[in-house]
């Protein structure tokens, strides 16, 4: 089965996982738009690739409120957008047995990078993907903490929790329209990234050796997408999810069920 969607938006592709992602995008011949903070590194993806296949925007998620421009922006040059990826994280080591330690400034940094910027992307881009008349999609990366938390990353898994959360929730509110969206998440295991630079995380050494080959864990996922699955769980992850997540799921669907049945009851 082919990739279903023919222009992508890929938005925190400076580097890792994005910037690899839109490489096998365009390796597969579908069009990419790729955005981050680092101009310099989306002029160089451009370059090797082509302007022909690629458009890039620079754009920073933690500048809320110059969202809704932005998204203005992008579908307005790109009227056949039909899928949007929100790929931005950062990680950052918290360490709260010594509160002296911890710099909220940063913890607010991740928790608007990895959940609140990507609520307010998702609810700026619905609307046109709601509009296409072919299956459209909005993408997001969470990570295996968004299941099991890592004690030294407390508030990255808690922001990938919720995030999971809310994509579950909003593939379930989307489910039935209008138009057709569908909800993906990809759940990667540690990739080899700069996600575990020093720059970033200054007690691990050689960070960006940490977990998966970046291409390996690339190509796993894209198998998935090809095969049009919704949730993609890669390597550990995958573990993980086969564990409990598939029970906890076929519980969400119990208690969503059930919970529509009730508000019926009381909404005229």
């Amino acid at each position: 089965m082919p990739f279903a969607y023919k222009k992508v938006l890929i938005i925190g592709a400076t580097s890792g996982i994005g910037e690899a992602l839109a490489a096998k995008l365009v390796e597969n011949e579908t069009q990419v738009i790729i955005s981050g903070r680092r101009k310099d590194n989306l002029d160089a993806f451009v370059q090797r690739h082509g302007s022909d296949k690629v458009k890039s925007k620079v754009f920073d998620i933690m500048k809320l409120d110059q969202i809704p421009q932005f998204a203005s922006e992008i579908i307005a040059e790109n009227s056949d957008l039909d899928c949007v990826f929100v790929n931005s994280g950062i990680q950052r080591p918290f360490d709260f047995s010594k509160p002296e330690s911890v710099d909220l400034d940063i913890f607010d940094q991740e928790l608007v990078t990895n959940y609140t910027a990507a609520v307010r992307l998702a609810k700026t881009f619905i609307p046109h993907l709601q509009k296409q008349p072919t299956q459209t999609a909005l993408a997001f990366t969470t990570s295996q903490m968004a299941l099991v938390p890592m004690m030294r990353c407390p508030n990255y898994g808690a922001s990938k929790a919720a995030l999971h959360h809310f994509i579950l929730a909003l593939r379930t509110q989307l489910q039935d329209g209008p138009g057709n969206v569908k909800v993906l998440e990809i759940y990667p295991p540690a990739v080899q990234t700069e996600l575990h630079d020093a720059k970033h995380q200054p007690d691990l050494k050689n960070g960006h050796l940490i977990g998966m080959p970046l291409q390996e864990f690339i190509n796993e996922v894209w198998a998935g997408l090809s095969e049009g699955e919704d949730q993609i769980a890669v390597g550990s992850a995958k573990d993980i999810f086969n564990h409990f997540e598939v029970k906890r799921q076929e519980i969400y669907q119990q208690m969503t069920e059930m919970l529509s049945g009730l508000i019926k009851q009381f909404l005229r």
